[in-house]
């Protein structure tokens, strides 16, 4: 008599966190690229200081006075000074966050409120005028991991890109079909 080993495979699919919308008026999370003031991605030079200096954030555009919004549901866990410096005081305010298992900092925010939760997509602060600081940059909030060597990068996504089967492939019967959390269907 012959035994036959059946073996169960469970595959589990675990997506990495990713920050919704961050800025009312940047539905797609758009990171900063290069412009006179440098760059915004995690590991950027920030050279022209003289210190060699390496970016430990990630910038998202964000229009000076736009609502800034929970990227998810949030626990906020204070306000922050960003600089110290009299010569940036219009933008020297940010917020401590955590959701989602994550612990991180926006910077150029004005908090509505410095404690409790707030839900995904409600406002929880105001960009603030950094051209009055850096005029021409590409103004943004700074996204920064309370564990500053952690790159916040993997968190983002481009919001505004999915894709969806085409007519000839559409749910074809007979295949099992799924999708993940970036609307991508797979067969």
């Amino acid at each position: 008599m012959r035994r036959i080993l059946v073996l169960l495979a469970v595959v589990w699919m675990c997506d990495t966190v990713k920050f919704g919308q961050l800025c009312s008026d940047n539905l797609c999370n758009t990171q900063r690229t290069k412009d006179n003031w440098g760059q915004g991605h995690y590991g950027a030079s920030r050279g022209g200081d003289g210190g060699g200096r390496l970016h430990k954030g990630v910038d998202i555009n964000c229009s000076d006075g736009s609502a800034v919004l929970a990227p998810f549901d949030v626990t906020i866990k204070g306000s922050l000074i960003v600089y110290n410096d009299p010569n940036k005081k219009a933008i020297d305010e940010g917020i401590n966050l955590s959701g989602e298992g994550l612990c991180f900092k926006l910077f150029y925010v004005k908090p509505i409120k410095t404690s409790g939760t707030v839900n995904k997509g409600e406002k929880i602060g105001t960009m603030l005028p950094m051209q009055s600081v850096y005029p021409g940059i590409t103004s943004h909030i700074h996204v920064q991991m309370c564990n500053r060597s952690v790159d916040p990068t993997e968190y983002f996504s481009d919001l505004c890109q999915t894709h969806v089967p085409s007519e000839e492939t559409e749910l074809t019967p007979g295949l099992i079909w799924w999708f993940d959390l970036t609307h991508n269907y797979y067969a």
